[in-house]
């Protein structure tokens, strides 16, 4: 039996952090909860699986994966689907979650995660996707919002709308990343306080937050969602607004490039656990489970 995700901090687990979140010396501070990319741990064992085999007796799981490519027009990535079924019956992760993209068609596979167009047309075949995937996992899976650098002419709605009639048509749940909402309104001018304000928490099962790069263009600023820095002050007051009317999630501190010291990544698990402290007690705590 899988255990839920505790409305509280945790962070993107890399190998160079394993013996970290495994010592027992006091001194030692510690996330609520770990997420790991299930697709570096297909292989069937070795050292990464000896140390997640661990790490998952002590610590709820999250997998967060970033290869089933939901938005492909020919389908989702078959294969990435049953390792990751493998993966679930294996370490009963408390939650699954993927990405509002696509990453490759017929003939080849990307190393990123594009943007689909918001029509009607796009979210059925999203939402028959998700339904394949929570058939074969047999548990709801959470859809990450997407950091965005360009908007499709055509759109027939707009992200939040899309969002949320997805979760309703395909049973899902959101993974509401702040960074992607700075990242995507700078980038695309969008309103950010009235994206943060459109999102229901109810479909909201955890939160991400991460650092961007930024580069200064004649047009104006581009932002570059890279995971390699602490989060910023935009993304934390975002943040925090929303948490003033949701109440607690389970929060992850996310580093994927640059991948700083232990103490760095716990340093910014702590402002998750400040902001959390300063929530209005009327306001409820949420913490999903699978």
């Amino acid at each position: 039996m899988s255990r839920s995700l505790p409305p509280s901090g945790g962070i993107g687990l890399k190998s160079v952090h394993y013996s970290n979140v495994l010592d027992e010396n006091a001194d030692v501070k510690h996330p609520s909860w770990v997420e790991v990319h299930p697709q570096n741990y297909f292989g069937d064992g070795g050292p990464s699986h000896r140390w997640l085999t661990a790490i998952a007796e002590v610590y709820p799981l999250s997998f967060h994966s970033v290869g089933l490519s939901l938005g492909s027009a020919d389908g989702l990535n078959k294969y990435d689907l049953e390792k990751i079924a493998e993966l679930c019956d294996r370490y009963q992760p408390a939650m699954v979650s993927d990405h509002l993209s696509w990453s490759g068609n017929a003939h080849d596979r990307y190393p990123d995660l594009l943007p689909i167009p918001y029509t009607k047309e796009a979210l059925d075949h999203f939402a028959l996707q998700i339904g394949k995937v929570q058939d074969r996992l047999k548990r709801p899976i959470l859809i990450e919002n997407p950091s965005r650098y360009l908007s499709y002419r055509d759109d027939e709605m707009s992200e939040t709308d899309f969002i949320h009639a997805l979760c309703r048509q395909a049973g899902c749940g959101l993974l509401f990343d702040v960074n992607n909402v700075e990242v995507t309104a700078t980038n695309v001018d969008l309103d950010m306080e009235a994206y943060i304000d459109a999102i229901d928490p109810d479909i909201v099962g955890e939160m991400h937050l991460a650092g961007h790069a930024r580069e200064e263009h004649p047009s104006g600023p581009l932002l570059i969602d890279d995971h390699g820095s602490i989060v910023s002050e935009v993304t934390w007051r975002l943040y925090e607004r929303f948490i003033a009317r949701a109440g607690a999630k389970p929060t992850l501190i996310e580093w994927d490039t640059d991948i700083p010291e232990y103490d760095v990544l716990m340093a910014e698990v702590d402002k998750v656990e400040t902001a959390l402290g300063q929530i209005p007690m009327e306001a409820p705590r949420h913490a999903l489970a699978s």
